[in-house]
């Protein structure tokens, strides 16, 4: 069991940045680190993955091309940068770790998740 501190959320505009971190301390060796998010009303879902290597990322269909992942495992903190947002973009964003060695969309196969951070895209 590891805690996970995640920061950097905030209210943005549409069109604007923003960067999430999330730090993992402890044994995270072999996991996966993912990004979900939450919104009002809606089911949590997945935004992006990284290895622990950091050579193998994907992402939701909705935020590729907008959305990077990566992480440094000097700092045992992963990164998401996030550009070009979308109002729809609007939700409670979340970090975990995956079952080592997993490489899943799924939140049952995330565990150690973090508290959770809001961020707010305005028109």
């Amino acid at each position: 069991q590891v805690q996970l501190v995640v920061s950097g959320g905030g209210l943005v505009q549409a069109g604007g940045s923003l960067r999430l971190s999330c730090a993992a301390p402890g044994r995270t060796v072999g996991s996966y680190m993912g990004w979900f998010r939450q919104a009002p009303g809606k089911e949590r879902e997945f935004v992006a993955g990284v290895s622990w290597s950091g050579t193998i990322t994907y992402y939701a269909d909705s935020v590729e091309r907008r959305f990077t992942i990566s992480r440094d495992n000097a700092k045992r903190t992963v990164y998401l940068q996030m550009n070009s947002l979308k109002v729809e973009d609007t939700a409670v964003y979340y970090c975990a770790l995956s079952v080592p060695g997993i490489l899943s969309r799924s939140p049952a196969d995330f565990h150690s998740w973090g508290q959770g951070t809001q961020v707010t895209v305005s028109s």
